[in-house]
């Protein structure tokens, strides 16, 4: 069986999404939240456990479309454990879904990876670099503990307490990181259609430095990061859209043209916005060929 032939689905979710987002057709029962302590929600933004098994002749591939965050991935498979950083990128990730799938998935803040690991964003984007390479010596026995583990549970306990242990390391923040963090609100598609320019202006800052500070912090360029929040906008104005004549949902969204619309939505998901709807109402009931754990 080719890629192409293969089964696909979706997997969608903004920030502010329930795990299961609208979209998402991914089964819901795979999917476990867990919540984050306070003290480490400066580092991480979202914790999520996965499990499913695929009947023995089944694969189906799973289309994850971009939110622009750095990720702790931990992959439990065969009583062994890796842990790898994969930073951030603007182009859909294709997985191979077959056998039994687990494991647990860390979503970062903008700025974690440069804290936590003291590695800039813009030198793992696009990259999913193994643990080894840059965890520290007392952190190396870390997926064997994950195996050890009774749970899924207790392993995002686990995956925690190490966070919180690297976060208290860190030198005191400077106020580099709440510059991005008001940059990248600004380009945001609720604060209007501002240019780097602009935005460098309103900050006292060079476009220079702006650049910068989006590629040490997050790992995409300050053009990149608007175009997926426009796109995020647009996700956000499809669920609730009455109508989808596309012209119009063009310009609400805040592209020039219809043209425009189509040309982001397959550089950005890999699909036109029809495509993409239809892929998202295929399977309404959240549920494949499968047997879940």
């Amino acid at each position: 069986m080719t890629e192409l032939q293969m089964p696909e689905r979706l997997f969608i979710r903004l920030p502010e999404d329930p795990l299961c987002a609208p979209g998402t057709t991914v089964p819901a029962s795979t999917l476990t939240e867990f919540s984050v302590p306070a003290a480490l929600q400066p580092a991480v933004a979202h914790v999520m456990a996965y499990e499913e098994r695929f009947a023995p002749d089944r694969e189906v591939v799973e289309r994850v479309l971009p939110d622009g965050a750095s990720r702790l991935l931990i992959v439990l498979h065969d009583g062994a454990a890796s842990i790898h950083v994969a930073g951030a990128r603007a182009n859909p990730v294709l997985l191979t879904m077959s056998g039994h799938m687990h494991g647990l998935s860390v979503t970062l803040t903008p700025g974690a990876t440069l804290g936590l690991f003291g590695i800039p964003a813009n030198e793992l984007a696009g990259l999913t670099v193994q643990w080894d390479e840059i965890a520290t010596k007392a952190y190396r026995d870390v997926p064997e503990q994950l195996v050890a583990a009774n749970d899924d549970a207790t392993r995002v306990q686990q995956v925690l307490q190490v966070l919180q242990s690297l976060q208290a390391m860190q030198r005191p923040p400077d106020s580099s990181r709440q510059l991005l963090e008001y940059a990248a609100r600004r380009l945001g598609p609720k604060m209007g259609d501002v240019s780097v320019r602009e935005l460098a202006a309103e900050l006292n800052l060079s476009e220079r430095r702006v650049q910068q500070l989006f590629a040490s912090h997050i790992g995409l360029a300050p053009s990149v990061w608007r175009r997926l929040q426009r796109l995020h906008g647009t996700l956000r104005l499809l669920r609730t859209a009455e109508t989808h004549q596309w012209s119009e949902v063009a310009l609400r969204a805040g592209y020039y043209d219809q043209s425009h619309l189509i040309n982001e939505f397959r550089a950005l998901c890999g699909l036109t916005p029809k495509q993409l709807l239809q892929r998202a109402v295929s399977d309404s009931s959240n549920t494949t060929n499968r047997d879940t754990t």
